[in-house]
């Protein structure tokens, strides 16, 4: 069995954004050399998020009206973790979007359904943050 790590870091210039980023993974996939196995696919930073949806502005949209409705930015007071920072949302935005997503490898290809698409959410953006992808198999 092999294992390939690659790690992108994407620094976002707005506080919150969804990015696709289908083609870097499956860069990394092909650069592996894994034809039959399990990617990994992670977000390294407890305010940013990794989840499979499908690439449609529409709902990216209704996402982020979502997401603000179950856990608004503004004000940064109704939070308790907001004594130093003013990220408390972002935390809770990160929770309900997930951490990571896990795909079948399969004759080389990442073993999607219909639309599926890898993106990464950020939302407490403007500085480097770092994706992990891992990958086993043969």
């Amino acid at each position: 069995m092999k294992s390939f790590r690659r790690e992108l870091t994407l620094t976002l210039p707005s506080r919150r954004a969804f990015v696709n980023i289908t083609p870097q993974v499956e860069e990394a996939l092909a650069e592996s050399g894994i034809r039959e196995g399990l990617l990994l696919c992670n977000a390294m930073h407890i305010t940013a998020s990794v989840f499979i949806n499908d690439d449609e502005s529409g709902l990216h949209s209704d996402f982020e009206r979502w997401l603000e409705k179950l856990a608004p930015e503004k004000p940064h007071s109704q939070y308790a973790h907001n004594g130093y920072e003013d990220n408390a949302d972002a935390h809770m935005k990160r929770q309900i979007m997930g951490r990571e997503v896990v795909v079948a490898v399969t004759a080389g290809k990442l073993d999607f359904g219909p639309w599926e698409q890898i993106f990464y959410g950020e939302f407490d953006g403007k500085r480097p943050k770092r994706i992990l992808i891992k990958i086993i198999g043969e």
